[in-house]
């Protein structure tokens, strides 16, 4: 039986960030957890949450939404890479593969390109079931940074 990942909040600077840094998420999709997503987000398509409606379908079964499987990435961005105070700008998502109840969704997470002079990021995404890529695509990010902004008010030596 497969754990899933806690992802414990870390917050990382964009000072902290390097080409090649990785992390990781896995996540076992439940039904539980397929139906709270379609609530939230108003997705009721049948193939979600119908076993019968599901089985005259392509994929022959229900299937996980296939951002459900993206959200795992913004859950990485969010609480571990870089973490608390990221800025999500934009996501690609490429669905490559369906996600059923019961997978086990792995999510790798890569930083691929850093700007300095904007304190951004370009963060390759990959979810995978087995060996399967499910879902990829790029994230573009700003980091919070340790550094003082360049036009920010200097503090008044007399105070």
């Amino acid at each position: 039986m497969a754990v899933d990942t806690v992802l414990e909040p870390r917050s990382l600077y964009f000072e902290d960030l390097a080409i090649g840094m990785s992390e990781t998420l896995q996540r076992t999709v439940t039904d539980a957890a397929v139906r709270a997503f379609a609530d939230v987000s108003g997705d009721h398509n049948p193939i979600h949450l119908d076993e019968a409606y599901a089985a005259g379908t392509m994929f022959k079964s229900r299937i996980a939404h296939g951002i459900f499987s993206a959200s795992l990435i913004s859950a990485v961005l969010g609480m571990r890479l870089p973490g608390p105070g990221v800025i999500y700008f934009s996501q690609t998502l490429n669905f490559r593969g369906p996600v059923r109840i019961g997978d086990v969704v792995h999510v790798r997470l890569e930083i691929a390109e850093l700007m300095p002079e904007k304190c951004r990021a370009r963060i390759v995404c990959t979810c995978k079931v087995g060996d399967e890529v499910v879902v990829d695509g790029e994230a573009w990010v700003k980091v919070p940074s340790r550094l003082p902004k360049p036009d920010a008010p200097k503090p008044d030596a007399k105070a």
